[in-house]
């Protein structure tokens, strides 16, 4: 396969629609190997809607420029409860993506 999936967790807060399904925010992504590029992604955000932003935010992103610009992007124009578990999953994806890019080298 030219593309491999990751996942990045982090805690719910409180008070959120998701926290009666979920205890973490799960933010998935299927990534090109070659490029480090963003095919696909979800959340595990309650609302199709959220879900679908999310998706929308990261697709065609690749984490080989980091993800400062996506953070900033969640920043301005997601300001929803789940904002600081979203940026704590984005990060552990950037995380488990930077130790499986460096096992490639």
């Amino acid at each position: 396969m030219k593309t491999q999936f990751i996942a990045g967790h982090a805690r719910l807060p409180a008070g959120m629609a998701a926290k009666s399904l979920y205890d973490t925010l799960t933010i998935t992504a299927e990534i090109d190997k070659k490029y480090g590029v963003i095919v696909e992604a979800s959340c595990t955000l309650a609302t199709e809607h959220g879900r679908d932003y999310v998706a929308r935010l990261l697709r065609g992103h690749s984490l080989r420029d980091g993800i400062d610009e996506l953070l900033a992007e969640l920043d301005e124009g997601y300001l929803g409860k789940a904002h600081s578990a979203l940026c704590a999953a984005l990060k552990d994806l950037y995380k488990q993506f930077c130790k499986m890019d460096e096992k490639e080298q």
